[in-house]
């Protein structure tokens, strides 16, 4: 079997998962309208994917407040939650490991998504240059648009916030998700904070690195209290630039914040690489330090191929490696790994909105493709 460090089990936290092939969080835009309530649609292709050692879901909004895209799920309604139980029980039959990825967008938000279209709300007020949200006009049309200038939130604000991510943990816990991961990467709100090109606060959320850290650090606490700190993961993505993101500390931010969830004990931490984007490549000797200090599985996504995830893997310096884009094309894509097959090229006109047509409908391996050598 090729690949076999790939494809062995481990031990995530609570959840023993069969192999380490994670699907990576993938905003595909097709949730059931209205309500942004997953559908029969959406429960058929994570079943597709059931072979990963993990799935974890499309990052899912915990409150209207915090959508930034059209028709992609929330996990704050009772129909949102009757949709995700659908799609947690076709996963399990399958056989497979399930994760609910929290999500709030802050600034990269538009005011027809909000509620009474209103501004959106970030650390700061400061609007995120070259950057869009994806609406639907008044006249149903469907359309990137610049994102809108953001108000502050006020510390009352922040605290319901935190509320909010526990009430959506809640209810992943209620309908089975595995795991949870929370979702601080990708120039979002948690982002926000926590970069100094974001978050220039004045109160106890801004300035110095621990205070710039509080909120991310408040939000795995409480979702702690409702799941419990060994069904936790964080991902995190520093020196990306995503939703004009800047920050002078990555690097310090990032060992900081290792060392703090590690004392909490979460189940993993999820570092997203700038590179899938063009972005830089991580410093020499940084992989080294959060595996010096985060003694969790650790997990990286950027651009990964089964080869060069197995590298990294047999260097110790991840446990498990997530794909993304891999498994648009390849709902079998574990399979595809052991044997050495070729994969399908993903479609990316089809990546955001539309219907089955390059989201369900990628053939799978058929028992007679030959290998590779």
């Amino acid at each position: 079997m090729k690949h076999a460090a790939l494809l062995s089990p481990v031990r995530v936290g609570a959840v023993t998962l069969s192999n380490r092939v994670i699907m990576a969080p993938l905003t595909r835009s097709r949730a059931g309208q209205p309500g942004n309530v997953p559908r029969s649609l959406n429960v058929e292709y994570y079943r597709q994917r059931a072979s990963a050692g993990l799935i974890i879901t499309e990052a899912s909004q915990i409150s209207q407040q915090g959508q930034g895209y059209a028709w992609t799920p929330g996990m704050y309604t009772d129909e949102q939650q009757a949709g995700w139980q659908q799609v947690v029980d076709a996963v399990h039959r399958a056989g497979g490991k399930i994760a609910l990825q929290l999500w709030h967008v802050g600034r990269i938000s538009h005011h027809l998504l909000q509620p009474e279209q209103g501004q959106p709300v970030a650390p700061s007020a400061l609007q995120a240059r070259d950057s869009m949200s994806f609406v639907v006009l008044p006249d149903g049309t469907p359309a990137n648009v610049p994102c809108d200038v953001p108000r502050e939130l006020s510390t009352a604000e922040i605290a319901a916030i935190v509320k909010d991510y526990a009430a959506s943990a809640r209810r992943a816990k209620a309908v089975g998700f595995d795991l949870i991961e929370v979702h601080a990467a990708n120039g979002y709100l948690l982002n926000q904070f926590l970069a100094t090109g974001t978050n220039h606060r004045q109160d106890q959320y801004g300035g110095s690195l621990e205070n710039r850290a509080r909120l991310l650090l408040e939000v795995v606490d409480a979702v702690t209290a409702e799941v419990g700190a060994d069904r936790i993961g964080v991902r995190l993505s520093p020196w990306g630039t995503f939703g004009d993101i800047e920050d002078a500390e990555p690097a310090e931010m990032s060992l900081y914040l290792a060392q703090q969830l590690n004392q909490r004990g979460i189940a993993y931490l999820h570092f997203n690489e700038p590179t899938w984007a063009d972005g830089p490549a991580y410093p020499i000797g940084f992989r080294e330090q959060i595996r010096a200090v985060f003694s969790g599985v650790l997990m990286y996504c950027g651009g990964y191929q089964a080869d060069r995830a197995t590298a990294l893997l047999e260097q110790d310096l991840a446990d498990v490696v997530a794909f993304g884009r891999p498994f648009i094309a390849n709902p079998d894509l574990v399979a595809r790994f052991a044997q050495g097959a070729p994969l399908n090229t993903p479609d990316v006109n089809t990546f955001y909105g539309g219907d089955a047509a390059g989201y369900t409908d990628y053939p799978a391996l058929r028992a007679e493709t030959p290998t590779m050598a």
